[in-house]
């Protein structure tokens, strides 16, 4: 069993996708060619913002939103400590500091009830996470990040193809982050990420800044990173696409199917207002490793995400010393995600439903 079935997509989309990589082939343009156009335009217009800027992962898509923001040594970005570590890792990078606000319990999003409590002076940005593919409470964060005018940044890694009161994930704050890393509900075949903003002023820079700051060629206005996504992987995101809404209803639909397989479970909960695309499947159980290693021997696959929250992790520890985010220590030690895609089978669902009841007696 896959944890992730991208052969199946693969099988399913094959002549779509052969076909793109072979018009690159004959046209040559590895770099900046048209297919990253045409895919920045359809992307732009499935989520509704004005711009879309891909660039070479998510991970540099979130440096990239920091540097056209223009944070500086000493600034201040609030954020989740339970997350992948790019999100801080991205803030550090720039010499800033992450300032973090612990998580809901239910959802693993960050709370935002606790953020205007996490505002200083020196506070740049507020960063949420929409983790396992859930938006967080955009607007109340919006709302608090109004008031006191900074600019909010959705790590939308994933969580692309999701809405929040109608309105799709990316599309929800200043900037959205994206990443298109192989597993995710839209994934290329290596790295890959895109930025989207409604800010003409902020597309120019972020668009400059992947390209090693030109404003034309040979004409460096701003510093900048070599951050392009290339010509091979846009086209074969231009050949999933046509079969992402497809793939999102059935994640949502084995994400509901799970949910009532495992109602004696405790899974992270999606809100009523907002929709998930499940980039994993996750529960919370007290003996992690004993279902593990009991999925494990029947040929179940799993993944934690995350087994440390970032201030834990030995690389941050030490700025954090004597600080406590229980919630996020505690989904830490109980999180588990289960096998899911696009093409996961209900009969491969029901024999893991049925290998965690067993472990559980």
């Amino acid at each position: 069993m896959e944890f992730a079935d991208l052969k199946s997509q693969y099988r399913a989309i094959q002549a779509e996708v052969e076909g793109r990589i072979r018009r690159v082939l004959e046209h040559g343009q590895y770099i900046l060619g048209p297919e990253v156009a045409e895919l920045e335009e359809k992307l732009a217009r499935y989520t509704g913002a004005r711009h879309c800027i891909t660039v070479a992962s998510g991970t540099e898509a979130l440096l990239i939103a920091l540097m056209a923001l223009e944070i500086r040594p000493g600034d201040e970005i609030i954020t989740t400590p339970f997350t992948f570590i790019a999100t801080a890792e991205m803030i550090v990078l720039l010499g800033a500091k992450p300032v973090f606000v612990d998580v809901e319990e239910d959802t693993a999003n960050i709370d935002a009830t606790r953020l205007e409590a996490a505002i200083s002076p020196r506070t740049r940005a507020i960063m949420p996470v929409s983790l396992y593919g859930q938006p967080a409470d955009m607007d109340e964060i919006n709302a608090i990040a109004g008031r006191r005018r900074v600019p909010v940044i959705e790590d939308a890694a994933q969580s692309f193809g999701a809405t929040y009161k109608g309105r799709r994930s990316c599309n929800l704050s200043t900037i959205g982050a994206t990443s298109f890393f192989p597993s995710k509900p839209l994934g290329c075949y290596g790295d890959g990420g895109a930025l989207f903003t409604n800010d003409d002023a902020l597309a120019k820079a972020m668009r400059e800044i992947r390209h090693h700051g030109q404003s034309g060629r040979y004409n460096h206005t701003r510093i900048g990173v070599g951050g392009r996504m290339d010509t091979l992987q846009c086209a074969i995101l231009l050949a999933k696409l046509p079969r992402l809404d497809w793939e999102i209803e059935r994640r949502i639909a084995l994400g509901r199917r799970y949910d009532g397989l495992l109602s004696r479970c405790r899974p992270i909960r999606v809100k009523a207002d907002r929709t998930s695309v499940y980039a994993q499947y996750t529960l919370r159980v007290a003996e992690r490793a004993h279902l593990q290693e009991a999925l494990k021997a029947k040929g179940i696959p799993t993944a934690v995400h995350y087994p440390l929250s970032l201030h834990q992790q030995p690389a941050y520890a030490p700025d954090y010393r004597g600080q406590s985010f229980p919630t996020a220590e505690k989904l830490a030690r109980e999180v588990i995600s289960l096998p899911m895609s696009a093409d996961l089978k209900e009969g491969d669902q029901d024999l893991i439903a049925a290998a965690i009841a067993q472990a559980a007696k």
